[in-house]
C-alpha cells in the first residue's frame, strides 16, 4: 500500500529559531522546538530549508497541523503541494 502524504511549504514571517521560543517551557510542551513539536505529531515531519521556510509533510494530520500553525505562528505564505 502506498502512503498518500500531504505536503506544505510554509514561509514564516519570522525566523524559525525565533518561533522556537513558543516552546520555552519544554517540560510543559514535551519538546523545545517547532521541528520537535511537528515531528512528534503522528506521521508528520518538519524540514527547514532556510531560516524562514520549512517543508511539512503529514500522512493524515495536515488539517490539524495547518490550523495550529495559522493560530500560533506568523505565516507569510503557505503553498500546498
Amino acid at each position: 500500500m502506498k502512503a498518500a502524504y500531504q505536503t506544505l511549504i510554509v514561509k514564516f514571517s519570522q525566523p524559525i529559531k525565533v518561533l522556537d521560543g513558543i516552546f520555552d517551557d519544554a517540560e510543559a510542551w514535551g519538546v523545545d522546538t517547532l521541528k520537535g513539536w511537528i515531528d512528534d505529531y503522528e506521521s508528520s515531519r518538519f524540514t527547514a530549508i532556510n531560516s524562514h521556510t520549512a517543508v511539512i509533510t503529514s500522512e493524515y494530520n495536515m488539517e490539524c497541523l495547518m490550523e495550529w500553525l495559522k493560530r500560533n505562528t506568523p505565516i507569510a505564505e503557505i503553498t500546498e503541494c
